[in-house]
């Protein structure tokens, strides 16, 4: 049975070779609710901590019979075989479960990380840019909404959820690189999408346009970093597009996260969705290393 300690080896781990992407024991434990399908392991050399892992079968994977791989090795325990190790027995699980690919998420800049993946045979899917916003240097900005369109909360109004699976039903397939993603039942999505530890519904935005919800956004708040707030997702029915419902979206959220203390916003977008990168350059983010996407055999 795993243990406490346990899970806080395995994120000490994570969070040192992955900083940009901290979790908290919290997030993890979240997050396991809505992924019952996987595996986490820790590896040691000689007793000691060497690395740590998991593949995963998410909801927005079970239409292509692949699993998330996620493998990260202390640098001081690099080459002594260890993210072979890891490779090898999270590909054996993947593939007792029906998998026959593995996806994987790798810092543009970790050129170590890419060439281990490209030797075993991964390739390029997608790329995304990430993007930083400095709250400390920033004004406040105006929620300024087109006619007829009403910003409000998902706290202020619980009762707005089912027309935002709605909206998510249009929007999560359109975002470049998620065409094979799955949109689970509504309870299955509500619980993945706005049921963990780094959901809150103050920092969950809906845009109104009289009763129906039209578009929504929200934040990825995690206590391991708590003075950063992640975009999560920002996302319009695609009749409603081109009229400013997005603007003003991030309008709410950039106001909120500096009325509420924090000192950075980032974001991640895919480099093929112009528009979204097109308007957070607008409102001055700033390109940072990006993120890419690999699918690969098991090994």
């Amino acid at each position: 049975m795993e243990t406490s300690s346990d899970l806080e080896l395995a994120l000490e781990i994570h969070n040192a070779v992955m900083p940009e992407r901290a979790a908290s024991v919290a997030d993890v434990l979240s997050w396991r609710q809505g992924v019952p399908e996987r595996l986490e392991l820790v590896a040691r050399v000689g007793g000691e901590p060497a690395g740590e892992g998991l593949a995963a079968v998410e909801p927005h994977q079970r239409g292509r019979s692949a699993a998330t791989l996620d493998v990260c090795v202390l640098p001081e325990r690099r080459r002594q075989g260890v993210g072979s190790t890891l490779y090898r027995a999270f590909s054996a699980w993947a593939g007792a479960h029906g998998c026959e690919t593995l996806e994987v998420l790798i810092e543009a800049v970790d050129t170590d990380s890419l060439a281990f993946a490209e030797r075993r045979g991964f390739a390029e899917i997608g790329r995304d840019s990430r993007l930083v916003l400095d709250l400390t240097r920033i004004e406040t900005p105006a929620v300024e909404a087109p006619a007829g369109i009403e910003i409000t909360t998902w706290a202020e109004r619980p009762g707005l959820v089912r027309g935002m699976y709605e909206v998510a039903l249009e929007a999560l397939p359109d975002i470049p690189g998620g065409e094979d993603d799955t949109v689970g039942p509504f309870e299955e999505w509500l619980a993945n999408e706005l049921g963990g530890a780094a959901d809150r519904p103050e920092a969950t935005f809906v845009a109104l346009a009289g009763d129906e919800v039209v578009g929504y956004a929200k934040f990825h708040l995690t206590e391991a970093r708590p003075t950063v707030a992640l975009h999560d997702i920002t996302g319009v029915k695609r009749a409603w597009r081109g009229r400013g419902i997005a603007r003003t979206l991030k309008q709410a959220e950039i106001a909120w996260a500096k009325q509420a203390g924090y000192k950075e916003l980032q974001t991640r977008n895919e480099l093929r969705n112009e528009p979204i990168r097109k308007l957070n350059e607008q409102f001055g983010y700033r390109e940072l290393a990006g993120m890419v996407f690999l699918r690969g055999p098991l090994g």
